[in-house]
């Protein structure tokens, strides 16, 4: 029997991206990462600030899938109208999570609080449970199948890693670790040839501050463990090449 190949959809949501103000960085590296994860993109809709025409691609996106995910329009502004849409497919009411304005009001407690704005990011479809975001306290939302996430990439790229190996998919994550006193903005060039090289690989670079002194640990995960070790070898090589002292399984 051939092994059941899962896919995911993905709605990018914006006139910014449309009128070309704004160019989308969130298809590749969300496709890259489903990729990981064992997960096919098989189709992406870029579609304008309009409910219905969210709520369209939505509800076609989710029923070919196995998974949807949509980028874009849930920040505090009045066109941040991804929640609205969302609850209107489902058919469900639209409310103020309880934990996710708990999150803003801690994270605003020293910014002003939380005003009629910032409230707005603590709206969710009925029944969604919140995805991390270390960013910018704001959280992304989870509702079944279907995943809300901010429109900004490096914050995008925060809630995929918080979803990272949650998600059924064809085929297992694995992961393998390296770390040391390793400022990442010194290898990051390091990190970036080694992942290119090796495309069913994602490294995640997470960085610390112990000892009065920089360091990060690299966490590399893929599905193919031969394709992991092979990774995990260019990648000690490389950091080694570069002078720098490193422990594998991470500090």
């Amino acid at each position: 029997m051939a092994e059941r190949i899962y896919t995911a959809g993905l709605v990018v949501i914006g006139d910014e991206i449309l009128s070309g103000r704004t160019h989308d960085k969130n298809i590749a590296q969300v496709a890259s990462w489903l990729q990981v994860q064992g997960i096919r993109l098989a189709e992406v809709r870029v579609v304008p600030d309009v409910i219905d025409r969210i709520v369209e691609a939505v509800n076609a996106l989710r029923e070919a899938n196995d998974y949807l995910f949509t980028t874009g329009g849930i920040g505090p502004t009045h066109d941040d109208i991804t929640v609205d849409a969302v609850a209107k497919a489902l058919g469900v009411e639209v409310i103020i999570h309880p934990d996710a304005r708990a999150i803003l009001e801690r994270f605003y407690a020293d910014k002003g609080g939380v005003n009629e704005g910032r409230l707005r990011m603590a709206r969710a479809p009925q029944g969604a449970e919140l995805i991390p975001n270390r960013m910018s306290g704001a959280p992304g939302l989870r509702i079944g199948k279907v995943h809300l996430m901010a429109g900004v990439p490096h914050i995008t790229a925060g809630m995929l890693d918080a979803l990272t190996g949650t998600l059924e998919g064809g085929a297992p994550l694995l992961s393998e670790t390296v770390g040391g006193f390793i400022p990442e903005s010194e290898v990051s060039a390091l990190l970036r040839e080694v992942e290119q090289a090796h495309e069913n690989c994602q490294i995640g670079s997470y960085p610390f501050f112990r000892e009065g002194k920089v360091g990060s640990n690299f966490v590399i995960r893929s599905t193919d463990a031969d394709a992991l070790q092979s990774c995990m070898h260019s990648l000690c090589e490389g950091l080694g090449e570069l002078g720098f002292d490193f422990t594998p399984g991470g500090i």
